[in-house]
């Protein structure tokens, strides 16, 4: 009947490093799970939104220039009157998001 006693306060004693370990990896998991996490996600947001920027801007610019010479060709009179046609259609549609722009709280 001693042994039994001894083996199982034996079994209870190899078991605590274990279950130590165990509780250090859930611990770190959590604590991760909660930094990085939310790290990783600000981060490819950033990303993902300088790319997209980064291509709206290059994709207006082949928009204008693109309908600077579509203009141009069949717009009687120089290059000139092309320019002045897509600053426009630019400055219209600019006026017109101004004009939707909603003021700032306590303006």
């Amino acid at each position: 009947m001693g042994s039994t006693v001894q083996e199982s306060a034996s079994s209870g004693d190899d078991d605590w490093p274990v279950q130590a370990a165990d509780f250090i990896v859930r611990g770190v998991g959590v604590v991760r799970d909660k930094t990085t996490g939310p790290a990783i996600t600000i981060s490819r947001a950033i990303v993902y939104g300088l790319v997209a920027a980064i291509l709206g801007l290059a994709a207006l610019v082949l928009l204008s220039v693109g309908l600077v010479r579509l203009v141009d060709v069949y717009l009687p009179g120089g290059v000139w009157s092309a320019h002045l046609l897509v600053a426009v259609i630019f400055t219209g549609g600019g006026a017109v998001l101004w004009a939707k722009r909603t003021p700032k709280p306590g303006q």
